[in-house]
């Protein structure tokens, strides 16, 4: 006697009553913690770009003249002597020198305010703009200062900063990574939620090949299902993510010192914060649709 698959039934899509588990319960809260981790981590990557940009436009392109205080000689002629130095030097877009409030100013945060009231021996500051277009020496530019004005001395910012982007560049390579690796541990819950749910209904499944269902069908019940718990958990998760960022946002503000990095968010930032939840449904539906039709394979 020669058996024939049943033609498919119209089944229903409560026929495997997947929402009964109590692991669907487990499964959005799990979600909505790896999404908020990615999108922490998505937004401190993202906001890193922005800063070294900021750092590499504020910094690469200035000098700073320190002229130390010396007993005796008046600090107002050597400044004026340094300014005539650097006007005079091809290279040099500007060169500005920085008032006794303004150095003061400077060191405040960290000598205080007494220290500032105590009339201490200030060095006298220039703040100098390179012209990009121009190619300067800061050694030759040292070299004519210093026979000048003894004591002038450069500060160049170049090898810090070099040394702070590519610190920033791999602590936003951090972040991509965390991102990555908080998208597998996404998927391989996944998996496992949806390994034990065919498991716990295999008999059923065996049934329903029986009565003519195909692996689609089954495999587009799971897809389904899961989608629905990556949505509660994503949008969930996204959601206390950007209030979170929101709020280190405005505390960063409040700070206002400048020794802290701002959390620099445009407006394409928050869009790939907003489009996260819907990669990570997308990620759990893929996931949960292609481990199905392996383990029914399996099966068969």
């Amino acid at each position: 006697m020669i058996f024939r698959r049943k033609q498919a039934l119209p089944l229903r899509p409560s026929d495997l009553q997947l929402d009964a588990d109590s692991g669907s319960r487990f499964l959005p809260w799990a979600l909505a913690v790896m999404v908020f981790l990615a999108a922490l981590a998505l937004a401190g990557a993202l906001a890193l770009d922005g800063s070294i940009d900021d750092w590499r436009r504020g910094v690469s392109s200035r000098l700073t003249v320190q002229i130390a205080d010396r007993p005796g000689e008046a600090m107002a002629p050597r400044i004026a002597k340094a300014l005539e130095v650097l006007r005079s030097v091809p290279g040099v877009a500007s060169a500005v020198p920085l008032e006794r409030p303004a150095v003061e100013a400077l060191l405040e945060p960290w000598l205080g305010r007494e220290a500032m009231q105590a009339d201490l021996p200030l060095p006298g500051l220039i703040d100098v703009t390179l012209d990009e277009q121009a190619p300067l020496s800061v050694e030759a530019l040292q070299a004519r200062l210093q026979a000048a004005v003894p004591g002038a001395r450069i500060d160049d910012p170049k090898p810090w900063l070099d040394r702070l982007i590519q610190l920033g560049r791999m602590l936003q390579s951090l972040g991509f990574g965390i991102v990555l690796l908080v998208g597998l541990a996404s998927a391989a819950m996944v998996i496992f939620a949806t390994r034990a749910g065919l498991a716990a209904r295999r008999d059923t499944i065996e049934l329903l090949h029986l009565m003519g269902a195909e692996d689609g069908y089954i495999a587009r019940q799971f897809q389904r299902h899961v989608g629905r718990q990556a949505w509660r958990g994503g949008v969930a998760g996204s959601l206390v993510a950007i209030l979170v960022l929101i709020a280190i946002q405005l505390l960063a503000g409040r700070v206002g010192t400048g020794m802290l990095p701002g959390l620099a968010l445009v407006w394409w930032h928050w869009l790939a914060l907003a489009v996260l939840p819907g990669a990570a449904i997308l990620l759990a539906m893929t996931t949960a649709r292609l481990a199905v039709l392996g383990e029914l394979r399996a099966m068969l």
